[in-house]
């Protein structure tokens, strides 16, 4: 089964952010819409979106600094998940990468959420040694 993916436009930020939401990626220090707008807005950066029968069924932003591609809030509806939708915009993002000439991908995940990382290992992603440091540079919230 071939599932229709595309770039998001504004008109898709409130079902998005709702996919986001019930997918359980959205914390309390982070602003989803700004986040999203700040993606749509770059050259550097996109949201993708799967959409099935009813409307946007998934999402993935990905963005990249040149060298690195990030992968950020991949989410399949919940009652579509195990469905090949993840997969699907993985591999879609990876596309959009490549098409820019980035040669890596990365992404962060929870240590505590061990069935996202068991997804990514099997799509071919392995845990690199790495300690990542970060500054807030706006409070949080």
């Amino acid at each position: 089964m071939t599932i229709p993916i595309r770039a998001a436009v504004d008109a898709d930020q409130a079902d998005i952010i709702a996919l986001w939401h019930a997918c359980g990626l959205v914390v309390s220090h982070n602003d989803p819409a700004a986040d999203f707008r700040f993606a749509l807005a770059g050259p550097a950066s996109a949201v993708l979106v799967a959409e099935g029968e009813g409307g946007i069924i998934g999402s993935v932003m990905v963005g990249h600094d040149g060298h690195r591609g990030w992968l950020y809030y991949l989410a399949a509806a919940p009652g579509r998940q195990g469905q090949g939708i993840g997969r699907a915009l993985v591999a879609a993002a990876e596309a959009w990468l490549r098409v820019r000439g980035v040669p890596k991908v990365q992404l962060m995940i929870r240590p505590t959420n061990t069935a996202v990382a068991r997804f990514y290992d099997r799509l071919g992603y392995a845990e690199e040694p790495r300690v990542i440091m970060a500054k807030r540079l706006t409070p949080p919230g």
